[in-house]
């Protein structure tokens, strides 16, 4: 596939933070007008350059200080819709035809937004810049609880507060090392009595131990990266894959895995593209959706993560139309917009992008 073929694919992102996606430019600007001055330069090229390299560390909490920058920016209500519409505009610009974009609103309160306050401002943004890119892509939040707070029950209170104006789930995350799921477990208790979607980060940092713990202790539908389940898979010299009884489960109970290639090289979780795991996981059989995690820290976009895939697995339309419809039936939406996005978008869109 050529970049003009990729960049017309529709793309289904489920795993994407608000608060890593900024413009630089805008970051800037947003720095200036909130009287910021911690900012490494105040040039966005290089401002983009240093996010990058600042990420490139190996460690996943090397690479989680980069957001002290961003969140400084986005503590105003007007920053925040500012935000979330550039979001929805810049994924929309790249052939994604629907996001769930996820955020902690506890990090956006030093101004003095209450987390209501925080929520609605992300939410009319995210409307607008639906609006904006004529109806192309439809946009849904996550919220997250911070796994080294003790806020995640009242974030998973407020998730099912506001499920009914464009919130379609739970997350969390946050570094792993010392900071286990089942912390949370008062949350997620919350979550299923209300009968809320959540995801929980897992399998990044920390082994498979981690990603067994988020699905049988905490019961998630989802899990954020999970790419350290390859603990619990043998592979021989013939390229054959044995899965022990946790990769087992999770595959055979289609929870999807949020794939971010791009993240996973920055935070250590693997080594290269051509050696990341995320194609013996869909050989396997895996319920795998590729990701951007962080589009500025990590230097990407879905396009770039599809271009990827190509060089390193030769992936082609085929492939990428797999991932995108297993993207959407693991959307955290009702089962008759999964379909009509399936079979009203991805499928046609596939289908004349082969035509042409």
């Amino acid at each position: 596939m050529h970049l003009s073929d990729i960049l017309r694919a529709p793309k289904v992102v489920l795993h994407d933070h608000l608060d890593g996606g900024l413009r630089p430019a805008t970051i800037i600007e947003l720095a200036r007008e909130c009287g910021y001055r911690d900012l490494p330069t105040e040039d966005p090229a290089e401002l983009a350059v240093w996010f990058r390299d600042a990420a490139d560390s190996g460690s996943l909490e090397r690479y989680l200080e980069t957001f002290a920058h961003t969140c400084a920016v986005m503590q105003t209500r007007s920053a925040l819709e500012r935000v979330a519409v550039e979001c929805a505009e810049d994924l929309a610009a790249d052939g994604v035809v629907y996001a769930e974009i996820r955020y902690a609103p506890e990090q956006h309160q030093e101004a003095g937004l209450s987390l209501d306050e925080v929520v609605e401002a992300v939410n009319a943004g995210f409307r607008e810049g639906e609006r904006r890119t004529g109806g192309r892509i439809t946009v849904r939040a996550l919220l997250t609880g911070m796994r080294h707070t003790d806020r995640s029950l009242e974030i998973a209170e407020l998730t099912v507060a506001h499920r009914d104006s464009g919130v379609a789930g739970f997350d969390i995350a946050g570094g792993e090392i010392g900071n286990p799921p089942a912390r949370h477990l008062a949350a997620f208790r919350h979550l299923r009595q209300h009968n809320c979607h959540y995801t929980i980060h897992a399998g990044e940092a920390v082994g498979a131990e981690s990603v067994h713990e988020a699905v049988q202790v905490c019961g998630a539908e989802r899990i954020g990266h999970g790419v350290r389940i390859t603990d619990d898979i043998t592979v021989h010299d013939d390229g054959t894959a044995v899965l022990g009884p946790l990769a087992a489960y999770v595959r055979d109970n289609r929870i999807a895995l949020e794939v971010c290639p791009t993240s996973n090289l920055q935070t250590g979780a693997a080594k290269d593209y051509a050696t990341h795991p995320i194609d013996l996981l869909r050989r396997a059989g895996f319920r795998v959706t590729l990701n951007t995690d962080n589009r500025l820290v990590s230097g990407t976009s879905m396009s770039e993560e599809f271009a990827h895939m190509v060089t390193a697995f030769g992936y082609g339309p085929d492939v990428f139309e797999e991932l995108t419809v297993a993207a959407a039936e693991a959307a955290f939406l009702p089962l008759p917009e999964r379909r009509r996005l399936i079979d009203e978008v991805i499928r046609p869109g596939y289908a004349a992008l082969r035509a042409a």
